[in-house]
């Protein structure tokens, strides 16, 4: 049982879900990790699903987790890029290795059709 900011955690993989979890911090992360450094719009180009609102706000929460590295350039226009702290970098592995499972079982079930993008993703 682990205790910290006022939430309860009954188990470490609850803690970590509570911190990465969702549908949309993982892929937020894997391509943040896979391109390096990335600008929001291409972030956004990347996870096509997601509204703008919503991707602003998983970006916020993560770089208060200490996941990713936000840093504003002093241009006109405003340029923001993202990349990943070294706790976020850990787990481009972890998340990897999720996508590998996702590959097999969809070889396995043929559950949907995946279209990569990116070489990273393959």
């Amino acid at each position: 049982m682990t205790e910290k900011n006022n939430k309860l955690f009954y188990c470490n993989v609850e803690l970590s879900l509570d911190i990465i979890g969702g549908k949309w911090k993982p892929l937020i992360i894997h391509h943040i990790g896979g391109a390096g450094v990335i600008r929001y719009g291409e972030l956004k180009r990347k996870v096509p699903n997601i509204n703008e609102r919503v991707l602003s706000r998983q970006l916020r929460e993560l770089e208060d987790a200490s996941i990713i590295c936000r840093k504003v350039y002093d241009e006109v226009p405003p340029r923001v890029e993202y990349s990943l702290k070294e706790m976020g970098e850990t787990l481009v592995p972890i998340l990897n290795e999720l996508g590998s499972w996702g590959i097999e079982y969809n070889q396995k079930f043929d559950y949907g059709e995946i279209h990569f993008e990116d070489e990273y993703d393959q």
